[in-house]
């Protein structure tokens, strides 16, 4: 049935030829009046064929934001090739309106253009996106891919909440940072050690945007959009939580000297340690050397970083996470993403089938077996988890409390996927000390583990109508209190230390907070009255993360 007689109206198209490609490439290419080419192209409609104005099919590729492997897929088919082929000759053969570069396609030139909208890539040099471009693999659509993956899974540039032990951190969409909890060695930043229990902007930042944040025991670290990283309370990078304090604390946000000439877009700290990584991929790391745990041979109290020597001196990292003793690398290479994990190697946690300690960055082969793409990871103190590009979870490490979620406490010392997670999406993780949380794709929140501090979010009804909401959860169940609020999270965040109370945090898109579990600090945003130490429910904290 046509379009007359369905009754739908006819679509006016404009005279575009009608001619295959071998036509289009075969043609002589036509002589346009004016010099200067805009990105739609100076004729009518109609009147050439887009081989001969390819600016607009570079539009295409730049507006749509399409993904690398939808640029490669473009470029690896043969008449696309072809195209882009004659195309890419067209649009430099007469004046464009960016330098040209005659080597690249314009799927590549496409890329290129895409990267030069992401921060931490605008200020560059060429040299050091030349660089970048080697080390990603020598293709722009890598350059790209390695930038959308570090975005994606670090939430970089976007609001964020920071649930550490015993104290809290907020980022605005906008870069402002607000602190909150226990502060006894001035982790707060506000130039005091007196507890908080409001959320209070750091007003010694104003003029620096902050794009990530990372909460240890009694430390907290920020790091701006020039790359810089700022630390206070405590003074060291690498002491136990309950150990020999620095030999001062520091009360407000402190340039960290020895970081200045690497530019930093991450930081991750550990019980023993602490971990940057920098704009090109590199993994630094400082103390916890003695023995060489991490490679390097170092005094507990160095504060001067040492890169992570081993397998990934060559291959960019996107993510770094930090556990109790061990620390987790996400990778980005040609082939795919990939899992390296370093430290120590006690109930598995490693993933290498063995419980042995690693000096050097070891890849996590199961991965390749499950035939999957790892996309976020997440540290647990003693179990990890990783969320791939299909959705998919896998869990390993100490299963107490049921925190891997495979329906028993069982240790695995290999990644293992979550079946009982099959029907859903994920596209976010989030642990704790044996806690872990997914969020999917729809917005939806599961948690499982240790319901100690009620931190799990989930609040049965009982006869006395609070039911038992400190009990542990050996698989995946909806956190309903969080469905109610009819809200989609896009970010959990839970204390990650085996010493504090936990507590989380779960963002929604609209910039809203939410917090339960332990606020004897005030680490939740939220005053508690009487004898309350902690909040079953999610309450909404009074601040405006958008």
């Amino acid at each position: 049935m046509d379009a007359t007689t369905s009754g739908t109206p006819t679509i006016q198209y404009h005279n575009i030829p009608d001619q295959p490609i071998t036509a289009i490439v075969a043609s002589p290419l036509p002589t346009f009046q004016r010099q200067q080419r805009h990105c739609f192209g100076d004729s009518s409609p109609g009147e050439f064929p887009l081989s001969a104005n390819p600016s607009i099919v570079l539009h295409v590729l730049t507006a749509c934001n399409l993904d690398p492997q939808d640029l490669a897929k473009l470029e690896a088919s043969s008449a696309m090739l072809i195209f882009i082929s004659v195309a890419t000759c067209s649009f430099f053969r007469q004046p464009a309106n960016f330098a040209p570069d005659f080597a690249l396609s314009l799927s590549e030139l496409a890329a290129l253009d895409m990267c030069q909208k992401r921060a931490i890539f605008r200020p560059m040099s060429t040299e050091q996106r030349q660089d970048l471009k080697q080390r990603c693999g020598g293709s722009w659509k890598l350059v790209l891919r390695y930038l959308l993956a570090g975005e994606a899974c670090c939430r970089r540039e976007k609001s964020q909440a920071i649930a550490g032990p015993g104290h809290s951190i907020a980022v605005t969409s906008k870069g402002a940072v607000y602190s909150f909890g226990s502060n006894s060695s001035g982790q707060l930043g506000h130039g005091t050690t007196e507890e908080e229990w409001r959320p209070r902007p750091i007003r010694s930042l104003q003029g620096i945007r902050i794009i990530q944040a990372a909460a240890g025991a009694g430390r907290t670290m920020l790091i701006s959009d020039a790359g810089q990283v700022y630390a206070f309370g405590k003074d060291s990078f690498g002491e136990a939580e309950y150990g020999v304090q620095g030999s001062k604390t520091v009360t407000a946000p402190q340039l960290v000297e020895s970081l200045k000439n690497i530019f930093v877009v991450q930081a991750a700290i550990g019980n023993f340690f602490t971990a940057v990584l920098s704009r090109e991929g590199r993994v630094y790391t400082f103390s916890w050397g003695s023995d060489g745990k991490l490679g390097h041979h170092t005094d507990p109290s160095d504060v001067e970083p040492h890169p992570l020597l081993g397998a990934l001196e060559d291959i960019p990292v996107v993510q770094i996470a930090a556990g109790y003793c061990y620390l987790l690398c996400l990778a980005c290479q040609p082939s795919g993403m990939s899992v390296y994990s370093v430290g120590c190697g006690l109930g598995g946690k490693l993933g290498h089938g063995s419980r042995t300690d690693e000096k050097f960055p070891r890849l996590i082969e199961q991965f390749r077996l499950l035939n999957f793409q790892p996309m976020v990871v997440a540290a647990g103190a003693w179990h990890a988890a990783v969320v791939g590009r299909d959705g998919r979870v896998c869990t390993w490490g100490w299963g107490r409390y049921g925190c891997l979620g495979h329906g028993n406490e069982e240790c695995e010392s290999v990644p293992k996927v979550v079946e009982s997670l099959a029907n859903l999406k994920a596209v976010h993780v989030a642990t704790g000390d044996y806690t872990t949380f997914i969020v999917s794709d729809d917005g939806d929140v599961y948690s499982f583990g240790c319901g100690e501090s009620a931190s799990l979010g989930h609040n049965p009804a009982g006869n006395d109508g609070q039911g038992n909401r400190h009990a542990n959860v050996l698989s995946p169940e909806l956190v309903t209190s969080l469905k109610q609020i009819n809200e989609r999270v896009v970010q959990i965040s839970l204390t990650n230390s085996i010493y504090w109370n936990a507590h989380t945090f779960a963002l929604t898109e609209s910039g809203k907070l939410y917090a339960f579990g332990a606020g004897d600090k005030g680490q939740l945003g939220i005053e508690l009255v009487a004898n309350q130490t902690e909040r079953g429910n999610p309450e909404r904290v009074d601040i405006d993360l958008s």
